[in-house]
């Protein structure tokens, strides 16, 4: 039975879902959206980590270890899909709540 107290929580959720703050930040979030500030801190890490790993592989570049540069380019490009996809998993847990318009 659909209550109103679920209604309101449900409505509640889609008014912070809606707000956006900082969408080029949660490209790096490992959630959809940035709810709290824990959420926040997780995806400034990410950025962190993803930037670190740039500026190394241009660094083993310059120093001629490609393998290692190679290496960390893959890594580099596995964080942001790791990342898309925890987002997906993520989204596809909301779905299942009943939608607003019942």
């Amino acid at each position: 039975m659909i209550t109103r107290s679920k209604l309101v929580e449900q409505l509640r959720d889609y008014q912070i879902r809606s707000q956006h703050k900082c969408p080029p930040l949660s490209f790096f979030s490992p959630k959809p959206l940035l709810s709290n500030w824990a959420d926040v801190v997780a995806a400034v890490f990410y950025a962190l980590l993803f930037t670190m790993l740039i500026v190394s592989s241009y660094l083993a570049l310059y120093l001629q270890h490609y393998w290692s540069s190679f290496l960390i380019i893959g890594l580099a490009i596995s964080l942001p899909v790791r990342l898309r996809i925890l987002r997906q998993a993520h989204a596809r847990k909301r779905v299942r709540q009943l939608p607003l318009s019942m």
